[in-house]
Parts: C-alpha cells; structure tokens; sequence
C-alpha cells in the first residue's frame, strides 16, 4: 500500500508549516520590541505603524507585510533575515552579511544601542545628501540631538563612522531583499523583482547609491577600507549569482558562463545608477537598458 501523502494531507502540512512560521516570525518580533527597550506604542511610532495594526500583526489577525518587516529591523537593531529565519546565514538567493559583518544584536543597553543608531542614520543622510568630506562631526551630532563627545564615545572619527554608514546601507538593501524575494517565484520574476529593488527609484535607494559611490571613490585613492568595501559588495555580487544560477539550473536563464553574467548585470547596474545619480539618465531608462540586457543576453532562447 502506497503510503505517499494525499493531495489534502500535503495541502494541510503546509497550512500548518506556513502557520507555524508565521508564529515564529510573530515571537521575534515580540523579542525585538522587548530587547528594544521601548513600549509597544513608541515601537509602532518609529517603524511608522499604527498601533493597533502591530497589535493585530503580533496576534496573528494580519500579516507583516515586506516593507514593515524592513522598518522593524532597522528599528529594532536586527536583520529581516533573522526576523523571518531565526538565523543570520548568508546562502540562499536571499543571503544577508554574517552576522559576523553585521551584528544582529547591538552589545549596549537599549538605550545606548537606540543612541548609537541615530547617529549613523544621521550621518547616513548627510554624508548621502551633502557628502563626506563636507559634512562634520559637530553637524552629526547636532543634527542626531547628542553632544559631540557622544559621537565620539561610538566612533573614533569620521572615517570609522563612514565605514558604518556603508553597513546601514548594505543592511537596508539585504533586508528588502529578504523580506519580498522569498515572496516572488520563478527565476525571471525574480531577477526582474531584484532588479528593481536596486532602482534608485526613491529617496532611500538614491541615498544608499551615493554612500556607495563615495565609498568606491574613497577606496579607489586609498582613503576607504577595500576590505570593507569589498566585503560588503561581495554580498550583492553573491545574491544576483544565485538568482542567475538558479534560472540556468531551471533552463530559463542561457548558459552563458555564471561569472562573466553575474560580472556584466552587476557592473551594468553600477554604472547606470551612477548615471541616475549624476543625471545623465533617469531611472526609467536605466529600468529599460536593465531589462534589454536581461532580455538579449540572460533569457534562454528557445
């Protein structure tokens, strides 16, 4: 007698797996906003959530969805990866810096650690609005609420606090990723769907290219750590090479060699954005020149 599951029995085990994780991704949220050190209501205001939607979340009645999966992350210190995973490793499509590279956890009380983070989102905003070497410490500190010595207590100077902001922005870019890829099926739709995440299509993206920018700058003369730099980019490389080696295993994607591909959409992507940065193009003819390439060089032929 076959002992293979029926459609319904398969169809019942994965409500339930789906249910159990959304309970587990419900119980990390809840630790986040306790290890937060703020009340449930104060939470909700700084991921920009009405209170009684986070209620209805943590209780099961409606989904987080994607976007403020993001903003609970950023708030709560920790990365989307570990709120939807429970886990911080870096494979997959939708792989995430170590928790090495980026703690999930900062090491300071609440308090110190909610101080520490204003500073380099502050600092990330200025130094992506008006530029590193023009922005100084002293306007940081103001600008984040905190006295001087206070930035200089989490950092030993700007160099140190630029490096952090060029984390944040890996971080930011990695969490929206996390948080809608794993949503999206078919090897296509999700490089299309990855594509444009990396759109500077918004303030925050338009931000997260400039501190890249700069970054690649201060490297290229010496200024920057290229460990860092190279690390964190490495990430971005890893997930487009996974998503392509997953349509070329699928026959979607044409089996052109995985690193030349990865090489060419991952530069394409770079030199482009810069262009939108600097006006040269806008972000519709960079989607378009992206979905070209995509079209003539990464799509199987039949």
């Amino acid at each position: 007698m076959s002992t293979s599951p029926t459609p319904m029995t398969a169809a019942v085990d994965t409500a339930e797996a789906a249910s159990s994780s959304a309970e587990a991704v419900r119980g990390r949220v809840r630790s986040c906003i306790e290890e937060s050190g703020l009340a449930q209501r104060e939470f909700a205001r700084r991921i920009e959530l009405e209170e009684t939607k986070l209620s209805k979340a943590l209780k099961g009645t409606r989904r987080f969805s994607p976007a403020e999966l993001v903003r609970i992350a950023t708030v709560g210190g920790v990365t989307v990866n570990w709120l939807v995973s429970g886990s911080d490793s870096a494979s997959g499509p939708a792989a995430v810096p170590t928790a090495a590279s980026l703690p999930r956890r900062g090491r300071e009380a609440p308090e110190q650690g909610r101080r520490r983070q204003t500073i380099v989102e502050t600092a990330w905003e200025l130094f992506a609005s008006r530029g590193l070497h023009a922005v100084k410490i002293s306007e940081i500190a103001a600008e984040a609420g905190v006295s001087t010595a206070a930035v200089y207590h989490y950092f030993s100077g700007k160099r140190e606090l630029f490096e952090e902001t060029l984390r944040y922005s890996v971080k930011l870019a990695f969490d929206r990723q996390v948080a809608s890829l794993h949503l999206i099926s078919g090897p296509c739709e999700r490089l299309e769907h990855l594509i444009g995440l990396q759109l500077p299509a918004d303030g925050a993206r338009a931000q997260e290219f400039a501190i890249w920018l700069q970054a690649w700058s201060e490297v290229a003369v010496g200024a920057g750590s290229q460990q860092n730099h190279a690390f964190a980019y490495q990430r971005w490389y890893r997930t487009v090479h996974d998503v392509l080696r997953e349509g070329q295993e699928s026959g979607v994607f044409a089996a052109e060699p995985l690193e030349d591909l990865t090489t060419q959409l991952t530069s394409l992507i770079d030199g482009l954005g810069i262009k939108v940065l600097v006006g040269t193009i806008s972000v519709e003819q960079m989607a378009s020149q992206l979905h070209r390439f995509v079209e003539r060089l990464v799509v199987a032929r039949p």
